[in-house]
């Protein structure tokens, strides 16, 4: 035959769109190019391809090669379309079963000596050939345990290019050598910590429960040693484990930031940047394939941001919108990806930058300004996105012998769930399955819009600019949470009123 088709997969952001692979073989002067908008890096695969070829003995043709990537609209990026590339040329003259290449979705970068090489994103663009309905897939050895992790696709781990020739019916004799392997990646699981270690801090776990509940935004502001990151590090524990959609979703941003997936991680995921991260670190980004930043990452877990008057108030004020619509989109020259943000937010900082201000029988060296200045990194229209604002003190000695057996984690997790199976009975025939996702009409208006008499303490509050309409909406959410920990079905002033106290203070 002298043109060949086969499958590769084009990733912006999570979605995948499939590319087809068409070459053309031609009676001119020998050449080889790539059309259909290649960015560099694909650009380069000419030069792979033909190596790695040589060298499986899998001679190219000696015509001219043309490659079309189709859609060519559609731009292309990345050295995963090696594979395809070199397949779809081979099969331009070498004896192969044109219906399975032209059934086959080939992914993988060549080195020069013929290997399939790992790549960013497999379980992403596995999935996308799944949903197309493409049911064979050719993936790295490396990336097979990611691949697999997909139902319902048989997925080929190859070693090296002569392998996949083989498979699609080339005769060619096999030759030993050794995979390549995936690079060892640092990944920051949830810490597995126990909540009753938490000493002398009801309030605060009472708090983080709630939090849990509804999937609420918290912020904590303390001295030192108050046990603020104690209390977040354990917020994962106490969530509900993901389910299949959410762990696939999960893993599939950890596989695009190019860490290595073996299973589906059941636990919620833990985001903790340092406080030094750039906008871009937190959002995500890059000049040519787009990866997540540490919002994505924390979707349908946490993101904590410890230290937080130490960030620069850009990375801080860049939460705003993905807090609003559990979404963000980043669009660069060409490119543009979108990646979910259905993360809650946990904000711990410190009084002051010394961290004794307003600390009984602390000295506070910090001149006023600095005060202001430090605490003006967290924006109005940023804390007014947040559910709860803990204020919490250190815990002396007298409280900490006087505690009394605390909060354990599964004790947590089973309220938490009890809560949340509540919540998404009532919500019932809704787009929403938390109280944090409501929309602030429905909690006024809705069939369960509590009556005047209990909502009286907020029109008060609103009436008085103690709270903005935002704020009365996250009131009122908070409220639900309760009254689902509590076994209610309605809201009353006892649910209102802790709920006003928990995001500004307020007592009804």
């Amino acid at each position: 035959m002298t043109v060949a088709r086969t499958w590769a997969v084009a990733l912006a952001g999570l979605e995948g769109a499939l590319v087809e692979v068409e070459a053309d073989l031609t009676n001119q002067m020998p050449d080889f190019r790539i059309i259909g908008l290649p960015d560099k890096a694909l650009g380069e695969a000419v030069q792979r391809v033909h190596n790695a070829c040589a060298n499986s003995d899998l001679p190219l043709p000696r015509r001219r090669l043309t490659v079309n990537l189709s859609p060519a609209s559609l731009p292309k990026q990345g050295s995963g379309f090696d594979v395809a590339v070199a397949i779809a040329c081979l099969a331009t003259e070498m004896p192969m079963d044109a219906a399975s290449v032209a059934a086959t979705v080939h992914l993988g970068e060549l080195g020069l000596d013929g290997r399939l090489r790992p790549i960013p994103g497999v379980l992403p663009s596995v999935l996308a050939a799944a949903r197309a309905g493409i049911g064979r897939v050719v993936v790295p050895h490396a990336n097979l345990e990611e691949a697999r992790l997909v139902q319902g696709v048989e997925v080929l781990g190859a070693v090296s290019l002569g392998d996949v020739a083989r498979w699609h019916g080339a005769d060619i004799a096999p030759r030993e050598c050794e995979p390549v392997a995936q690079p060892a990646t640092t990944t920051l699981r949830a810490p597995d910590r126990e909540l009753a270690e938490v000493i002398g801090q009801r309030d605060a776990v009472d708090a983080l429960v709630v939090a849990a509940a509804g999937g609420h935004h918290i912020l904590m502001s303390g001295p030192p040693g108050a046990g603020k990151t104690m209390l977040a590090e354990r917020l994962p524990g106490i969530l509900p484990p993901l389910d299949d959609a959410a762990a696939l979703a999960s893993a599939s941003i950890r596989s695009l930031a190019g860490e290595r997936i073996a299973d589906l991680e059941r636990t919620p995921p833990f985001e903790a940047p340092h406080h030094s991260a750039s906008v871009a670190a937190l959002v995500g980004g890059g000049s040519r394939m787009i990866r997540p930043g540490a919002i994505a990452r924390a979707s349908d877990g946490v993101l904590f941001l410890d230290e937080a008057g130490e960030f620069a108030s850009s990375a801080l004020d860049a939460l705003r919108q993905p807090l609003e619509s559990g979404a963000i989109t980043i669009s660069r020259a060409g490119a543009t990806a979108s990646f979910p943000a259905r993360f809650q937010l946990v904000v711990a900082t410190n009084p002051c930058p010394c961290g004794n201000y307003g600390v009984p029988s602390g000295a506070c060296v910090c001149p006023p300004i600095a005060i202001r200045r430090y605490l003006g990194r967290l924006s109005g229209p940023l804390i007014d996105r947040i559910d709860i604002e803990l204020s919490m003190r250190r815990v002396s000695v007298a409280h900490a012998e006087a505690a009394g057996p605390g909060t354990t984690t599964a004790e947590a997790r089973i309220r938490v769930g009890e809560a949340r199976d509540r919540a998404a009975r009532r919500l019932r025939g809704t787009p929403w399955r938390l109280n944090a996702q409501v929309s602030g009409a429905w909690l006024r208006q809705g069939p369960l819009a509590p009556p005047p008499v209990v909502r009286r303490p907020l029109d008060a509050a609103l009436h008085r600019g103690s709270l903005t309409l935002r704020g009365y909406d996250r009131v009122l959410r908070v409220a639900w949470s309760l009254a689902d920990l509590a076994r209610h079905d309605r809201l009353d002033a006892q649910h209102i009123g802790r709920a006003l106290y928990l995001k500004r203070g307020i007592t009804a």
